[in-house]
């Protein structure tokens, strides 16, 4: 199929918008479809692992057979990790990259390498979740859709987009969450256009979810109760408290990655022997920590003891370093969710036992400390706040989730602690020795970034802009209308500055524009 200039395609933004949903909704399909399966053999093989460790306390003969099959499927899934390296870890900063144009892979091999390295690692118990891989499945899908239908390198990397989206909302039946997680996360900016699409393709994905598992939510929360303003100083405190933790889970997590690099004996084939064997170690004597933590949230309990809670958060928190420190195929929302929930249990034990407060809010204090523990972590409070409203079923919390949320981000921001995808994307970027695609200066495509509040390109006339060589700003787009900029255009907010470059600076040009629009 012809390929029509990206300049036409900006001429022409208005009229395309149309054809790209029709694409995205195909994109919501398919995508929901792939990932229904992947998350359908993932619940019964899950069920299956469980029920299987619980028994071999009977059968202590299998157990050294068990860790040879576990040592094995390690080394195995190091492999397909070695040999296709974009399945690494979840899958989220590889989206991203494939999206600013960092990153080139084959996006067949990279499903079906996904997919089943995933399904062997969370299924042998590995403290991984399913999101990560359903995202980057979704995106893989909507990249052949896009190389079949695309008709502009703009539109490709909308439906794309578009794919990571669907593939949140099938992950957890959670279209608003997706959506949302595509422009806070992996564009970072609003556009109408990206908008609408991936809503189209996340609600797409999550009617074919929903036809497959119903449409029960995927935590059953008995939230009763309204936590009075009284209580409300708790949720700031709340808030500095998952502030401080999802700091510290970034650094450990980003520090685990490395230690394993240090470690000699270990290779990219061989380091996710040492998970696999953790899992069979988890599974004989604390098997409640294994998985992604379903079966966990059955157990949180108002009258749980605050020494089991402990207990079980370190571990559960070790566990999830050294899962996905190896870079074994598998994401971090459910497993620190899961976390975020342990910690609302201990908080909530504590503001019981010890502040008074009625026990019928145990459950709320579960909820606001998923959300702001995927805040602090993330940094994508919006995202955070949706995905727990839509998990949950209730919007009884929405003021007290995004305060918690809110405070949770200021602490997070103001210990230094980086938005983990970012720092994976960066590390990426550095291992993969990114360089420009050099073949063609010829193929033309076009970059865009919207002005924001504080950035150097503010109030600015355009030939004050330190635009770089070899492209050139050919619109700047103003409320819905483009206009053809000379010398003496002043730059205001929220305008979207459309640059022209060759695919071979395709990478510097972003990192420029990035620099000039997007506040510090």
């Amino acid at each position: 199929m012809t390929v029509i200039n990206n300049y036409k395609a900006v001429i022409n933004t208005h009229s395309e918008k149309l054809p790209i949903l029709y694409k995205s909704v195909l994109v919501g399909l398919l995508a929901g479809i792939i990932v229904a399966a992947y998350r359908l053999i993932l619940t019964y093989t899950g069920e299956w692992s469980l029920e299987f460790y619980h028994k071999l306390h009977g059968n202590l003969l299998l157990i050294p057979l068990v860790f040879l099959v576990l040592g094995l499927a390690g080394y195995g899934v190091g492999i397909l990790v070695s040999k296709y390296k974009m399945i690494r870890g979840s899958g989220i900063p590889q989206v991203s990259g494939v999206i600013l144009g960092y990153f080139k892979h084959n996006w067949v091999s990279t499903l079906i390498a996904k997919f089943i390295g995933g399904i062997v690692s969370i299924s042998a118990g590995l403290s991984l979740g399913r999101e990560g891989p359903s995202i980057q499945i979704g995106a893989c899908v909507a990249e052949g859709v896009g190389k079949r239908f695309g008709s502009s390198r703009t539109e490709k990397r909308i439906l794309i987009a578009s794919g990571a989206s669907a593939g949140l909302a099938a992950a957890f039946n959670a279209p608003l969450a997706g959506a949302m997680f595509a422009v806070e996360e992996i564009f970072k900016y609003f556009s109408p256009i990206i908008l609408l699409s991936t809503m189209a393709s996340a609600i797409t994905a999550d009617f074919v979810t929903q036809i497959i598992f119903g449409m029960s939510p995927i935590f059953d929360f008995n939230l009763e109760g309204v936590i009075h303003f009284n209580h409300y100083w708790l949720l700031f405190l709340l808030g500095g408290l998952l502030g401080a933790a999802g700091a510290f889970y970034n650094y450990i997590l980003l520090f685990t990655q490395k230690l394993y690099k240090k470690i000699p004996v270990l290779n990219t084939k061989s380091r996710l022997v040492v998970p696999f064997i953790c899992a069979g170690i988890v599974g004989l004597y604390y098997p409640l920590a294994l998985g992604s933590g379903n079966q966990i949230i059955g157990v949180l309990q108002a009258t749980s003891s605050l020494k089991f809670l402990l207990i079980l958060l370190v571990i559960k928190f070790i566990f999830s370093m050294i899962s996905f420190g190896s870079g074994a195929p598998g994401g971090i929302f459910f497993p620190l969710l899961i976390l975020g929930a342990i910690i609302g249990a201990i908080f909530g034990n504590f503001t019981i036992n010890f502040l008074g407060v009625d026990p019928i809010l145990f459950s709320n204090w579960i909820v606001l400390a998923m959300a702001g523990y995927f805040t602090a972590i993330v940094r994508a409070p919006i995202t955070g706040i949706l995905l727990l409203i839509e998990m949950t079923g209730s919007l009884s919390h929405l003021l007290p989730l995004a305060i918690v949320s809110i405070v949770a981000y200021i602490v997070a921001d103001l210990l230094k602690s980086k938005p983990i995808y970012d720092s994976m994307l960066e590390k990426l970027i550095k291992e993969r020795k990114f360089k420009a695609d050099r073949r063609d200066n010829s193929r033309k495509i076009t970059v865009e970034n919207i002005v924001q509040h504080g950035s150097e390109a503010e109030n600015k006339e355009v030939r004050h802009l330190d635009i770089p060589k070899g492209c050139l700003l050919i619109a700047v787009r103003r409320h819905g209308h483009d206009i053809i900029p000379h010398g003496y255009t002043k730059i205001r907010v929220q305008d979207y500055l459309v640059l022209l470059t060759s695919i071979s600076n395709e990478v510097e040009v972003r990192e420029a524009l990035n620099k000039m629009t997007i506040t510090k």
